[in-house]
């Protein structure tokens, strides 16, 4: 007698029925401890299916006709572009060896306004020497007497000096330049100013009688001027009120870091003003001549692919014999009554140049530079009660260098 399989739920259930094939081959079931799986069709990589493997050569597809399209279309974009001019073209082999030397410069696109009779021969000479130097892009101009642009004027030069190969540096005696506000992208500018009477009297005495680089070369410069004009009495012509003495032609720095607007060539607390603020937001640097190692040596720290080792060439016993030619011939200094007067007349030249002193003495304590100059003549007298005078600026010892150079990069 044959006992009856017995379930949870106590009733009869036949036995289940096995397919075929494994009835008669004797191979398990799925009851039976078997896992009976579905044949996969075959496929050439096995661990793909054969829609994987559909979707990994239609993508292949799309890339190649992209890539098709993209060289039929002018090749890559300009961010490539500047990519590959930044790593260099290498190899494979070149990127397995030494990392590449040359590095893109930041900022590659540098102005030197140069204002007149503050050094600027002396360190275009400098520049010169360096861009050989260096492999930096000097962009001079043979323009040196105009300065005052109009708008069409403007618009060109900026074009010209925008399509310049960069990295470059442009110098040229001209009024600054706002490249924005004709949709060019903005320069760092630097620039170098001195003392304005001192810069006065070296102006006036070079138109007529030049330097030491040749006996003649101030009547190059000035050959419609008349003898009794080249001769003229430095204290004649400020005490008498000649043009050449007196305003507006004595308001000539500030101008340069102004603008070409108009009102920037008219004496006056607009033009000091904005000059204030384009110094503030457009310019990296701007030096006092009276202190030019300290200038060079803030230029190499703040624009290394420039200026590296300028220090070092403008020391040279040779580079100096140079420097020695541009000094100006036959200056005298005018009477005690004189210089007072022009410091009257210069008023806001004088505002303007102990404002940026000021800010450069600023710079020099952040990155822990001394003057080592010799103690300077007391200021004018009537600079003392002005309410413009310059307030110290705070020194904070805590603040970080580095983070106070990237800020600085960023304007």
């Amino acid at each position: 007698m044959k006992k009856k399989q017995q379930h949870g739920g106590g009733g009869d259930c036949p036995a289940p029925r096995l397919p075929a094939a494994a009835a008669a081959g004797g191979g398990p079931g799925p009851g039976q401890g078997g896992g009976w799986k579905r044949r996969r069709p075959l496929s050439p990589l096995p661990f793909l299916s054969l829609r994987d493997y559909g979707f990994c050569m239609a993508a292949l597809l799309l890339f190649c006709l992209g890539s098709l399209f993209y060289q039929l279309n002018g090749g890559p974009p300009h961010f490539l572009l500047d990519l590959r001019h930044y790593l260099g073209n290498s190899t494979y082999l070149d990127d397995h060896g030494p990392p590449p030397q040359k590095v893109l410069p930041f900022p590659s696109q540098v102005v030197y306004n140069r204002v007149g009779k503050c050094g600027s021969r002396t360190v275009v000479l400098l520049l010169r020497i360096l861009s050989e130097k260096h492999g930096f892009n000097l962009v001079t101009s043979d323009i040196h007497n105009k300065t005052r642009l109009t708008k069409n004027e403007q618009m060109e030069l900026i074009k010209n000096i925008s399509t310049a190969e960069q990295p470059y540096l442009f110098t040229r005696h001209v009024h600054f330049l706002n490249f924005s506000r004709f949709g060019g992208d903005q320069p760092v500018y630097i620039n170098i100013i001195r003392d304005p009477v001192n810069r006065f009297l070296s102006n006036y005495f070079f138109r007529r009688f030049g330097d030491w680089r040749g006996e003649q070369n101030h009547m190059i410069r000035t050959p419609s001027m008349r003898q009794e004009e080249r001769y003229l009495d430095i204290n004649v012509c400020i005490l008498e009120n000649y043009p050449e003495c007196s305003n507006p032609r004595l308001f000539y720095i500030i101008p340069y870091f102004c603008g070409q607007h108009p009102r920037c060539r008219e004496p006056g607390e607009w033009a000091l003003e904005r000059a204030k603020l384009n110094v503030n937001e457009n310019f990296l640097l701007v030096g006092i001549l009276e202190e030019l190692e300290d200038v060079l040596l803030l230029l190499e720290r703040f624009l290394p692919h420039y200026f590296k080792d300028v220090l070092s060439i403008y020391k040279n016993p040779e580079h100096r014999k140079l420097g020695n030619l541009t000094v100006t011939v036959k200056k005298t200094v005018p009477s005690p009554e004189a210089i007072q007067i022009l410091y009257q007349r210069m008023r806001y030249e004088y505002e303007f140049y102990y404002y940026v002193k000021e800010q450069f003495h600023l710079l020099k304590r952040k990155f822990g530079l001394k003057s080592h100059i010799r103690k300077p003549r007391p200021r004018p007298e009537f600079f003392i009660p002005s309410p413009l005078e310059t307030e110290e600026p705070i020194d904070d010892e805590e603040e970080d260098d580095e983070k106070w150079l990237e800020d600085i990069y960023k304007r």
